[in-house]
């Protein structure tokens, strides 16, 4: 259903007020959220099979795109309701940690979570999944350079925005600490929620007095995943392939192992 901002909406400026947001997908993201929600992470430049099979595929496309590999799966889409439809918009996300722990892949019950005999009580602890689950591997790495991913439409009036789907399928992830290409930097084996921000944009010429008033924000705990620099449940792979467009090839040609 629509989505509208928690606690804490009041005093927002009338042309976000009353803006809602509906994920797109909801059915699928919550499908993969029940199985633990894994999205690729890698390097500027380098480029690396997702699942078993897909780099003889790559290789031998006429045009391959590896770019494409490191795009978000399901793609972050909303449908946008109850902006000024003469009002100028700026939309845009950035990615929080959902904890100050590091996970691992390893052997245990099944699922993601803490593995807290290895550490101090007293320390914040790291992730790691075993025998199908993610555990807690030690504290969490120094938080990544905060970005944000505008939407290239940006910025749009208010009838545009809610006229169609707005699509996030451009943004990209990166575990490059270094990266110049504007890439949204992500530490592997960390857990991230997506968040969606509508902003305002205010004419006036002190706007910047108005700025906590002038957006409004939106989570969805569905679209919460880990960061990975390749699936480790393979759950997540099968479903992944099942889903994705770019996978057809997949489901079409390669038997089941």
């Amino acid at each position: 259903g629509w989505a509208g901002e928690g606690p804490g909406a009041g005093g927002k400026n009338r042309h976000v007020c009353h803006a809602a947001a509906r994920l797109e997908m909801g059915s699928l993201w919550e499908e993969f959220n029940r199985l633990g929600t894994e999205m690729i992470v890698t390097k500027a430049g380098r480029w690396e099979p997702e699942w078993p099979g897909e780099l003889q595929r790559w290789e031998s496309t006429p045009f391959p795109s590896p770019s494409l590999c490191r795009r978000m799966f399901p793609t972050f889409q909303v449908k946008l309701s109850g902006l000024d439809p003469l009002a100028d918009y700026v939309l845009l996300m950035d990615f929080i940690p959902l904890d100050d722990k590091r996970y691992r892949w390893g052997w245990g019950n099944g699922g993601w979570g803490p593995d807290l005999g290895m550490l101090s009580p007293s320390l914040p602890c790291r992730y790691a999944f075993h025998s199908s689950s993610w555990l807690a591997a030690g504290r969490a790495e120094p938080a990544a350079p905060g970005r944000v991913h505008f939407h290239p439409d940006s910025p749009a009036k208010g009838a545009q925005w809610m006229r169609q789907i707005v699509s996030f399928d451009k943004l990209k992830l990166t575990n490059n600490l270094l990266d110049d290409n504007g890439h949204i930097i992500l530490n592997s084996m960390h857990r991230y929620q997506p968040r969606f921000h509508v902003v305002f944009v205010d004419p006036r010429r002190d706007s910047e007095r108005f700025a906590h008033q002038n957006f409004k924000s939106f989570s969805f705990p569905e679209t919460q995943f880990m960061a990975v620099t390749a699936y480790q449940n393979h759950r997540i792979t099968q479903l992944k392939i099942a889903s994705n467009p770019f996978a057809k090839g997949f489901r079409d040609g390669d038997p089941e192992p």
